[in-house]
């Protein structure tokens, strides 16, 4: 594990977490069913966020098909994810960090103004407002920069990719790529 991230071979940082619908869940016993894809975003409000949890809703088969769970980090609180959607709708592992200490744990770092406003994220928020995604509330941090991790079950990092602004996140396609050659 180097100071400012995490890298493939490191073991992950363990926690305890409240979805929208439980409490205290343990990070640990799920990635011991399961390999698990974890991915940081910023809220729930996030339009950039709504699309991808929209686009891994669309091909969660695809990943249970090939043993891999889906989890989001959000920075939102629980119960404002509940009053806009419930778990039926959203059949991710939620894990709710509005204190961003699971953000810390995974080293997953605040950006800069010009990590926020990009060409490649005013694309994206472009593409979000045409499908139909409007901003919600404000959490969190606006520059807090993405992240995604594939974890196997003995809790070693697979997979490790940290986000260079607001809106780079790797595609579904490259995710199942990247986990069929794991």
């Amino acid at each position: 594990m180097t100071n400012d991230r995490l890298a493939v071979g490191d073991k992950a940082p363990d926690f305890t977490f409240n979805s929208p619908w439980e409490e205290r869940l343990s990070f640990s016993d799920l990635v011991n069913k399961s390999r698990i894809l974890l991915f940081f975003l910023r809220y729930i409000g996030c339009p950039l966020c709504q699309m991808k949890i929209s686009e891994l809703i669309w091909d969660l088969d695809k990943f249970e098909n090939r043993d891999v769970k889906i989890m989001v980090v959000l920075q939102s609180k629980p119960d404002v994810i509940a009053q806009q959607t419930d778990k039926e709708k959203m059949p991710l592992t939620v894990v709710c960090d509005p204190d961003e200490e699971i953000f810390k744990l995974f080293k997953v770092k605040i950006g800069s103004i010009f990590q926020y406003v990009t060409p490649g994220v005013v694309h994206k928020a472009m593409q979000a407002r045409k499908k139909g995604f409007e901003h919600g509330k404000f959490e969190g941090k606006e520059k807090q920069l993405p992240a995604v991790f594939l974890l196997n079950t003995d809790m070693l990092l697979a997979y490790v990719y940290y986000g260079k602004n607001v809106g780079d996140i790797p595609r579904n396609t490259d995710l199942l790529q990247i986990i069929q050659g794991n």
